[in-house]
């Protein structure tokens, strides 16, 4: 038995088992529950019930949770946990360069809170059909986009799900992590993803941070309030009081998001492309966009993401200034 040991507990999250519990029940007691308008981080009109009924796909980010974990809460406590028997966390690489996607070689992936299950038996399957490498553990530990999810899930699961309640290694995990891959890539994973978007017992969470905006990103876009040639800002650079960085910065992530909500993978990279935005999971995001064009039976509008949370590190105001933005979505499958 191997275990994917919680590396980043105790730094970009509390190793105390009971304060993080108290920490994540805090956050989700924060999220509305019952009937709510749609958060103003969506351009879809309406009100949403959370959790959703049906609601098995999930996008949250995965910073530290000082910064992210009240921002994530959203998207979990969207989710039908109630019904899941197994879990695929799909998350990118942000240390290890591939450009198809690895999974794990590991049993368990531990949590401050307790150990989840890996679902060995799929994720040796879907290695051999899908082509996948085996992450070394080295690899899978240094990860951070797969771990921040993990106390969350066996949260949710935890408090939700009947099944888990008895027996914790009744709802396994099959991690998948994505790296640099291009439309076509995409397309051929989320074809072979497609055949289990129809099985309503698998739920999926996509792990993405949004804007990541400042030098230290190498990404310092400005898209004028006049819709003008948008331009990357230097130290010299003046912008307009009126307009200030951090609502550029706000517009360019709204468009990433409308392209998300307009369930088009196409869109999506088109607007990525257009404007660079540093969506740091854009390629799990794409994958599982596409898993949904490719999936048959699921009806219409069904795996169309809504956003129901948008925030911000800090709120940019000047060119030396840096942040990282942190959205979060559910979709009904």
């Amino acid at each position: 038995m191997v275990t994917r040991k919680p590396t980043h507990a105790g730094s970009w999250y509390t190793d105390n088992g009971q304060l993080l519990s108290q920490q994540l029940d805090g956050w989700l007691g924060a999220v509305p529950s019952s009937t709510t308008p749609i958060a103003s981080s969506s351009s879809q009109q309406g009100q949403i019930r959370i959790p959703s009924p049906h609601a098995r796909a999930i996008i949250a980010p995965h910073a530290g949770y000082s910064y992210s974990g009240p921002a994530a809460a959203w998207a979990y406590k969207s989710a039908d946990w109630a019904n899941a028997k197994r879990v695929f966390l799909l998350g990118p690489s942000h240390h290890y360069y591939l450009t198809g996607a690895a999974t794990t070689g590991c049993n368990k992936y531990g949590t401050p809170l307790g150990d989840l299950t890996v679902d060995t038996a799929l994720v040796q399957e879907i290695k051999q059909q899908w082509g996948l490498e085996t992450m070394s553990k080295s690899v899978d530990e240094d990860e951070h986009s797969l771990e921040m999810h993990l106390p969350y899930i066996y949260k949710m699961l935890s408090l939700n799900n009947a099944s888990f309640q008895s027996n914790s290694t009744s709802v396994p995990l099959v991690p998948i992590m994505v790296g640099n891959t291009d439309a076509a890539a995409e397309t051929r994973y989320g074809t072979l993803l497609a055949p289990y978007l129809s099985d309503p017992s698998n739920l999926f969470v996509i792990s993405s941070d949004f804007c990541h905006w400042g030098s230290r990103f190498r990404y310092t876009y400005y898209q004028p309030a006049d819709n003008s040639a948008a331009t990357q800002l230097r130290s010299s650079s003046r912008v307009p009081r009126d307009y200030p960085i951090h609502e550029s910065i706000a517009a360019v992530d709204q468009e990433s998001m409308d392209a998300v909500e307009s369930g088009s993978h196409r869109q999506f990279l088109e607007q990525l492309r257009e404007t660079g935005n540093t969506v740091c999971g854009r390629h799990p995001i794409g994958l599982f966009m596409a898993a949904v064009e490719k999936a048959e039976g699921l009806g219409e509008d069904k795996g169309r993401f809504k956003f129901v949370r948008y925030e911000r590190s800090s709120l940019v105001k000047d060119v030396k200034d840096s942040s990282v933005s942190y959205c979060s979505a559910f979709a009904v499958l």
